[in-house]
């Protein structure tokens, strides 16, 4: 079940594309919590999956996951991707290691 969402857009030149994120509700499996989560980018939808010791470790690792898949996409190489006109960043967090790729307002996450 689809527990939060948020649409990013690209920009180009045919006009706006949306990007929908999604993140699944935690589940048990095999003794650990999995928190599966969804992006929809224009060429391909990416699934992924954090695993924690509690719902709220997988759901954490998961919204890092996909920060740093924000991060490293080609779309935000480019400069084309946006979450929100009077935000600049996209509202994920990424692990420590990956805090030097945030920008802007995200960077106070």
């Amino acid at each position: 079940m689809v527990i939060a969402e948020r649409r990013l857009f690209i920009s180009g030149p045919s006009g706006r594309i949306e990007v929908p994120v999604r993140l699944f509700q935690p589940e048990q499996e095999d003794g650990m919590w999995i928190s599966r989560d969804e992006i929809d980018w224009p060429d391909q939808k990416k699934s992924y999956f954090a695993g924690g010791f509690d719902s709220a470790q997988a759901l954490v690792l998961a919204l890092q996951t996909v920060g740093v898949e924000i991060y490293t996409s080609t779309y935000h190489e480019t400069g084309s991707l946006r979450w929100h006109e009077s935000y600049q960043g996209y509202g994920f967090p990424v692990g420590a290691n990956s805090r030097e790729l945030l920008i802007g307002d995200d960077m106070n996450l």
